[in-house]
């Protein structure tokens, strides 16, 4: 707030931090323009904190027509891999097949533009499907390309697997292991080629008599700011922000329908092992797409995908998780599975462009710009999906340059994201010399390159200045002193940045109430909280964790006294 009281005058105002707001940003910083972020929320923290964790070309999007779609998902893809290997890697993938000609009109149903249900998908379509994903990448191929196996093959590499499988198909693609912290490292890196940029978190916008007033959600604070043009990146949230920031004004039809898609985290280390370090990419009865694969130790499964007549946080609920339980249940049907080993879930309102399709997965995953006209133009970004946030916000940063007579100075198809940079073929290597240089343990040297990447030396040397570089509990990783870090060089302003979103705390099933006292011991200290905004924080974050991630008060107090066993 302090460099907007000493300069309000920007170039482009950047609403919505999410993944499409922090890559638009990130590419008119790259082209040297003083760009301005605001997110109302913390940075990835809507559906951008709730994908699927795969960074894919989008295999099921070759029924639908989408064949542009796929190309330039498969290439953002490796472009991911190539650019932050520390957060983005190979995952292997297997379709199970129970037939072998069921579903060879499905692509021709999506070709008609018809929205309905398709029909299961048998080893033909699946092998035309796979061919044509290979064909796509064969100039630049990183990845292997797909095998078939039969039944008696496929069950001896996966024995739980359903009796029913015929065949199986193995491809890859790729996962994210913290789809939040690279959010977060592509903003440090655009205020490094940008330092006159601005990002803002917890803060919102609102049009002025002559420009934009921004609000500092947690003083009040309201400060003017000036631009030439706006990029209205709010997802899910895009036609209330249009009429929010064009004072009622926009399009007569919506732009967005969103869907909602739920995931869990299950630790369950029977599932994980007959997993085989792959994902399982399977059909449910009702026809609908569904993924499981081994995700920190854990295992991540999902999703669901239904409709939504109205935006607001979401969460998932317990016939979405009984729906997803049920699924597994399909294909490792001797696996026994119970809601109580579900650590955590989680739920986001997908942005996608407004369709009539009845069947949610023919809505496409596509994105595009919308301009509306006006004194301060707006460039409204429809769509759009993790993989291919680069891309889209390559395309919108191209509309605005063009249009306010700026020229593009530098690609960032082969930039380097964060931690990424200079990250080595072994994270062995870089863990052994972290190690040696700073006398840390090889189980410490590795947590920190996962989440960090080649960045870990500066969390090290920040670490190594405090004495309280200890594990905050007797069982995890992370200490007193890198929560200190997250505070003052990410932007975590609150117990749900640290735990939720910058660290795997969370979404790991390792967080407690013991925990979760003990960073706000930290956070408080850092943040100049007193005793009483200490225990509104706890109480806040406590709620939100059983509101929103299924985790309840009472497993957070059973967690801690678990861990005292253990220590005892």
């Amino acid at each position: 707030m302090e460099r907007l009281r000493a300069d309000a005058a920007f170039d482009v105002i950047v609403v919505g931090g999410g993944i499409n707001g922090i890559g638009v940003f990130r590419e008119l910083c790259l082209q040297g323009l003083r760009v301005l972020l605001v997110e109302r929320g913390d940075f990835c923290s809507g559906c951008s904190a709730a994908p699927s964790r795969m960074i894919h070309g989008g295999l099921r999007y070759l029924e639908n027509g989408e064949y542009g779609l796929v190309r330039e998902s498969l290439r953002e893809r490796d472009a991911l891999l190539a650019n932050a290997p520390h957060m983005v890697r190979p995952l292997p993938t297997t379709i199970p097949i129970t037939s072998l000609l069921s579903g060879l009109m499905n692509g021709a149903a999506g070709l008609l533009g018809l929205g309905s249900r398709p029909a299961p998908r048998g080893a033909l379509p699946v092998k035309l499907g796979l061919s044509l994903y290979d064909w796509v990448t064969r100039h630049r191929r990183i990845l292997p390309r797909h095998t078939f196996r039969s039944a008696a093959e496929t069950h001896r590499r996966w024995p739980k697997l359903t009796t029913a499988v015929r065949f199986s198909a193995t491809y890859h693609d790729a996962w994210i292991s913290y789809p939040e912290r690279l959010g977060i490292e592509l903003i440090l890196d655009s205020l490094h080629l940008s330092p006159e940029s601005v990002s803002l978190n917890y803060a919102e916008i609102l049009p002025a008599s002559t420009g934009f007033c921004v609000i500092d959600k947690q003083t009040g604070e309201r400060l003017p700011v000036t631009a030439r043009a706006v990029v209205n990146a709010t997802g899910a949230w895009l036609d209330e922000a249009i009429a929010q920031l064009n004072r009622g004004g926009g399009p007569a039809a919506a732009l967005v329908s969103g869907t909602k898609g739920s995931h869990l985290i299950i630790d369950n280390p029977r599932l994980f092992d007959a997993l085989g370090g792959h994902m399982i990419f399977f059909e449910n009865s009702d026809s609908r797409i569904c993924i499981v694969f081994p995700y920190l130790g854990r295992v991540l499964a999902g999703a669901t995908d239904i409709r939504v007549k109205a935006v607001s946080r979401v969460r998932c609920e317990d016939e979405e998780r009984d729906y997803i339980l049920e699924s597994l249940r399909l294909v490792f049907p001797t696996i026994a599975l119970t809601t109580e080993e579900v650590v955590y879930s989680y739920s986001g309102i997908r942005p996608l462009p407004k369709s009539d399709h009845d069947f949610t997965g023919r809505i496409s995953r596509g994105h595009f710009v919308h301009r509306i006209d006006g004194a301060l133009p707006q460039y409204c970004m429809v769509g759009g999906k993790w993989t291919t946030f680069r891309a889209f916000a390559e395309q919108t940063a191209d509309r605005v340059l063009t249009d306010i007579g700026r020229r593009r100075k530098a690609q960032s198809l082969d930039l380097s994201i964060g931690g990424g940079a200079e990250f080595p073929q072994s994270p062995a290597d870089l863990e052994n010399r972290l190690a040696a240089r700073h006398g840390i343990t090889p189980t410490r040297a590795a947590y920190l390159v996962d989440l960090y990447g080649t960045r870990s030396d500066e969390v090290l040397q920040f670490c190594s200045r405090r004495n309280d570089d200890r594990p905050l509990d007797g069982r995890c990783t992370t200490t007193a002193a890198e929560i200190a870090f997250l505070i003052r060089h990410e932007f975590a302003t609150g117990l749900g940045d640290l735990l939720l979103r910058r660290t795997p705390l969370a979404i790991r099933g390792e967080i407690s109430s013991q925990l979760i006292r003990q960073v706000a011991d930290v956070a408080a200290i850092e943040l100049g909280w007193s005793g009483e905004e200490k225990d509104r924080n706890i109480d806040d974050f406590i709620a939100e964790l059983g509101d929103y991630h299924g985790v309840s008060e009472e497993t957070l107090e059973q967690r801690t006294r678990d861990r005292s066993l253990e220590c005892a």
